[in-house]
């Protein structure tokens, strides 16, 4: 009977896959409301209850979020465990990398590829290895949009979820004569 009731659900779970933010939360992890959390993501499946994430967060794909280092286990046969916080309306960037005991702020950008080793303050653009506050959200918001009327902006209907159409594409390619635009 055991036996049949784990095929039932690895069946169901393969036919009616849960979706990550749920997949997640199941796992134990604290996830708001509104959060995207992409292809590869890792929110640490043996800690997942010390993860906090707010309201408004875009995981970009391939993010790993750590609340456990398992690293002393071995010499010292206990592993550090760390709780994470993610504030409200916070994205990070593709390929990051959060490590235990970290607390992002509210209204925060980690740029991709960046390893998160110490708090990220409030308002802040926070990139590299380790990540570092390169400036303030307001004035990174400030630059790109001041670039926005250097390059060219594309409607939603130029995205995939869009069916941006092969003609579509091409003409993008084209009007970025400087390399950049911007997408709805």
């Amino acid at each position: 009977m055991v036996i049949a009731l784990t095929m039932l659900r690895r069946i169901r779970n393969v036919l009616f896959p849960l979706d990550a933010v749920e997949r997640h939360r199941r796992a134990g992890a604290s996830i708001g409301e509104r959060v995207a959390i992409l292809e590869g993501v890792i929110i640490d499946p043996s800690h997942a209850w010390h993860i906090e994430i707010g309201d408004d967060v875009t995981l970009a794909p391939g993010v790993h979020i750590l609340a456990h280092d398992a690293s002393t286990k071995r010499h010292l046969d206990y592993t550090l465990i760390g709780k994470v916080r993610i504030g409200n309306r916070v994205f990070i960037g593709a390929g990051s990398i959060i490590l235990p005991g970290v607390i992002i702020g509210e209204n925060v950008v980690i740029g991709a590829g960046s390893v998160v080793t110490r708090d990220i303050p409030s308002g802040t653009v926070a990139a590299g290895t380790p990540a570092r506050v390169i400036c303030t959200l307001q004035a990174y918001l400030e630059k790109r949009t001041t670039e926005m009327s250097l390059y060219p902006c594309f409607g939603e209907e130029y995205t995939i979820a869009g069916n941006v159409t092969d003609a579509m594409k091409a003409e993008m390619n084209e009007a970025m004569i400087n390399r950049f635009g911007f997408v709805k």
